[in-house]
């Protein structure tokens, strides 16, 4: 990578600090594809430009971009999300500047490392786009699925299209199948509260307040005499009769 090229990437990181800070509407092109088109043409200059990958070169560039990964993932849980006029927006707050300051600490030190060890690919510019196309897709890694869990589309293209809309609209119908609206919810947490207070404060029946006494040893003797004497009756008529 030349010092035109590098001066050029520098300053395209510059204009996206002040973007995040400001803070914008999120197109979801410019936050999923262009990091991957970044990361692509990255990795090709790094075929192109440094020769042979040595090994130490291969160990350096996987442990420098685990960590502007990692790094792009603390951006991601970072930044604000909110809904504004129907479309997702973004804003990094001011400490999320601790993270870029992370991330140039980072390159600087895989730098020197890859220098120390001779990784001459490694330690040149040429890992730069690859480093930063890395870092954002990490980062939308973790705002796509936030977005989508708050069912807030990204904003209109320049084509007036709307990046994903299709995940999202799917995202937002199975919830609104699954989960009632709030004043639903609501309102039948309530009526199942006046039903059961309905339910203890009515009276108790009778039957169940007050039990019939149990029949004492005389009334059953008493019952027993009258069941014997009906039937004996029963047998004096039916002999009667000519049974």
């Amino acid at each position: 990578m030349s010092a035109l090229e590098t001066l050029a990437v520098i300053g395209v990181i510059g204009y996206i600090i002040f973007r995040q800070v400001q803070g914008e509407p999120l197109r979801g092109k410019r936050a999923v594809l262009l990091p991957a088109i970044l990361t692509v043409i990255g990795f090709s200059d790094l075929r192109g430009n440094g020769g042979h990958l040595q090994p130490a070169d291969v160990t350096c560039l996987v442990v420098g971009v685990l960590g502007s990964a990692a790094i792009g993932l603390g951006f991601g849980v970072m930044t604000r999300l909110e809904s504004r006029d129907g479309c997702l927006w973004a804003q990094l707050p001011l400490r999320g500047l601790w993270l870029w300051g992370a991330m140039a600490a980072w390159r600087v030190a895989m730098i020197a490392t890859a220098a120390a060890v001779h990784a001459h690919v490694a330690a040149s510019s040429s890992t730069l786009l690859l480093t930063l196309g890395v870092n954002r897709l990490a980062q939308a890694a973790v705002i796509v699925p936030r977005a989508m869990a708050a069912g807030v589309p990204f904003a209109p293209e320049q084509d007036g299209k709307t990046f994903m809309a299709s995940a999202f609209e799917r995202g937002r119908g199975a919830s609104q199948r699954d989960v009632p609206p709030v004043s639903e919810a609501f309102a039948q947490w309530r009526s199942a509260r006046s039903d059961d207070a309905q339910r203890s404060e009515a009276p108790a029946p009778a039957s169940a307040s007050v039990s019939a006494p149990a029949p004492g040893p005389a009334s059953r003797r008493a019952a027993g005499r009258e069941s014997r004497m009906s039937r004996r009756e029963t047998r004096i008529r039916r002999a009667g009769r000519g049974y």
